[in-house]
C-alpha cells in the first residue's frame, strides 16, 4: 500500500495484493513466509522498478502471535506455523500445571488464547521439538519479514506483547516465565519500541527494488496496534472495533490493568503506539462468515460478500444466537454452526441467509457483552463505538451493533491497519507531532458512516 501524505491529507494506493493461503503440511498448518516475502519484496519492485517513486519509509504490520525460529546463522530451523494449527489443543491445560493461570496473568497481563505464542512453544517442548534446542533467536512474524528487509533481528513491543510472555508493567520479557517452563530464553530478541528506525534496506534489496536506502522502521508492526493508532476519535468516551478476520474490541490507557476482575473476565493487555496500552478483549470476526462463504463456494454456490449481506438482511432476525468463541479450527463452518444450534437446544439456521445472520447477530451480541464488560472494569460510560477496517464496511453488523448496544457507531476507516502504519511511520520521522495530529488527518481523509440505535439503515456521514 502507498501512502501520500500532503497538506494534513492522507491518500492510499493499493500496488500489489496476493493471497496469504496457509499451507497444510503433514506435520500441521504453515503460513508460506517466504512466499509471503516475495511477494512483499515485488511489490516495493513496483514502487521502485515500474513507477519509479522515491519513498520515505516502509513499514511493516501483521496479525500477531505467529514466529519462526532462527539458527545462530540466521537461517530459519522452524517455519512460522498458523496460530489455528492443532498442535495447541490441550496444551494451556498442560502448562497450568507447572504455572498456575493466575500466576501467568501476573506475570503478563495477558488473556488466555490457546494460540498464544508461550502456549505453541510450550507444544514444541512437549513434543520434543528439535528446533527449540537449536532455536538461537525468535522473531515474530513482522520482525522476521524486517529481519530479511534490514538484516537486524529486533523485536518491535506491539507484537512481542501479543505473545503472553511479555510483562507489560515492567516493558520486558518475562523470562522467569520461561525458566519455570523451561524454555530457552536466550532466543528471546531485544525489544525495540514502537516508531524506531531499524535502517535501511538491505543493500542486495535496495538494488533489486531499485528503491536505494529506504528507512525501515518498526512500526506499529501488530495489525491491530496499527488499526488502534488510526481511529479517527477524540476524547475518552469511546472504545474500538478492529473488524475483520477477528474483532479486537478495547480502550487506549496509560497503564495496564492487570486485575483479578480484568483475569475473571479475561481482557488483555497489550501495547499500542506511543506507549499506550491496548486493553482489549479478542473475539471471533468475520472468519466465520469467511469460512462459511468457503464451505458454500465448494459446493458450487460462490456467494459474494454483497450477496451475503443481502441473503442475511431477507432473512430477518435470528431464531438463535450463538457462541462466536466456540469456533476456532477450519473447515464446514456451517455443519459446525447447525451442529453447535442442535447440542445447545437451538433453532438451526435453514438457508444461507439465515446462517449468515445468526453469525451477524451473533457478534454484535457478543460485542455488547464486552462493552459492558469493559464499562464495569473502567467505571465509566463508553458513549461512542468506532468500527475500523475491513469489517466497517459491513452496514448490516454496523446497525446490528448501534441496536444491541444503545450507543453511536462511527464506522471507518477501512484500510485502518494501512493508515495507523503510515501514521506511526509520520510520527518517527518528524512529519507530523503525534497521533493526536494523526487522527485529526484520518478525520479530514477519509469518508465516516454513523449509525445509531433504531435506525432503519445508516444515519448520515459523521
Amino acid at each position: 500500500m502507498l501512502a501520500t501524505l500532503e497538506q494534513s491529507r492522507l491518500s492510499l494506493e493499493e500496488l500489489h495484493r496476493f493471497p496469504n493461503t496457509p499451507v497444510r503440511l503433514p506435520d500441521g498448518l504453515y503460513w508460506d513466509s517466504l512466499g509471503l516475502f516475495h511477494e512483499i519484496v515485488h511489490g516495493l519492485t513496483i514502487a521502485g522498478r515500474e513507477r519509479h517513486l522515491e519513498i520515505s519509509g516502509i513499514g511493516i504490520d501483521t496479525w500477531g502471535v505467529d514466529f519462526g525460529l532462527l539458527g545462530a546463522d540466521g537461517s530459519l530451523v522452524a517455519s512460522p506455523r498458523h496460530y489455528r494449527d492443532e498442535r495447541t489443543d490441550g496444551v494451556p491445560e498442560r502448562l497450568f500445571e507447572v504455572v498456575p493461570r493466575d500466576e501467568v496473568f501476573q506475570f503478563t497481563g495477558v488473556q488466555f488464547m490457546q494460540f498464544n505464542s508461550l502456549y505453541q512453544l510450550y507444544a514444541m517442548k512437549l513434543a520434543g521439538s528439535p528446533a527449540l534446542t537449536a532455536a538461537h533467536r525468535l522473531l515474530f512474524m513482522p520482525d522476521l519479514l524486517n529481519y530479511w528487509l534490514t538484516g537486524v533481528q529486533l523485536s518491535e513491543v506491539s507484537i512481542a506483547s501479543t505473545s503472553q510472555f511479555y510483562d507489560t508493567r515492567n516493558a520486558r520479557f518475562a523470562s522467569e516465565l520461561f525458566d519455570r517452563l523451561g524454555l530457552p530464553s536466550s532466543m528471546l530478541p531485544p525489544l525495540t519500541g514502537t516508531g524506531t528506525l531499524l535502517g535501511p534496506l538491505h543493500a542486495t534489496l535496495a538494488e533489486s527494488t531499485g528503491l536505494g536506502p529506504v528507512p525501515v522502521y518498526a512500526t506499529a508492526a501488530h495489525d491491530t496496534a496499527s488499526a488502534v493508532a488510526a481511529v479517527p476519535a477524540g476524547g475518552d468516551d469511546w472504545c474500538y472495533i478492529s473488524s475483520g478476520t477477528w474483532s479486537l474490541m478495547g480502550v487506549i490507557l496509560d497503564e495496564p490493568v492487570v486485575t483479578a476482575e480484568s483475569l475473571a473476565l479475561n481482557f488483555t493487555n497489550e501495547i499500542g503506539a506511543e506507549g499506550k496500552v491496548r486493553f482489549l478483549k479478542n473475539i471471533a470476526g468475520l472468519w466465520l462468515l469467511q469460512e462459511c462463504r468457503r464451505a458454500w463456494a465448494a459446493e458450487g454456490h460462490d456467494y459474494s460478500y454483497e450477496q451475503l449481506a443481502t441473503l442475511a438482511a431477507e432473512a430477518g432476525p435470528a431464531k438463535s444466537l450463538i457462541d462466536v468463541d466456540a469456533f476456532l479450527h477450519s473447515g464446514q463452518l456451517p455443519a459446525k454452526i447447525a451442529n453447535w444450534c442442535r447440542a445447545n437446544d437451538r433453532p438451526e439456521p435453514q438457508t444461507v441467509g439465515e446462517t449468515c445472520r445468526t453469525i451477524l447477530e451473533s457478534l454484535a451480541e457478543r460485542y455488547r457483552q464486552v462493552l459492558e464488560s469493559l464499562e464495569r472494569v473502567l467505571h465509566r460510560r463508553l458513549k461512542t463505538i468506532h468500527i475500523v477496517g475491513g469489517g466497517s464496511r459491513h452496514t448490516l453488523l454496523n446497525q446490528l451493533v448501534a441496536d444491541r448496544t444503545g450507543r453511536t457507531v462511527i464506522a471507518g476507516p477501512v484500510e485502518a491497519t494501512a493508515i495507523g502504519n503510515v501514521l506511526v511511520q509520520a510520527v518517527a520521522a518528524g512529519v507530523i507531532r503525534d497521533l493526536d495530529e494523526g487522527r485529526q488527518i484520518v478525520r479530514n481523509s477519509f469518508e465516516l458512516e454513523r449509525f445509531v440505535s433504531g435506525a432503519a439503515s445508516a444515519a448520515g456521514r459523521a
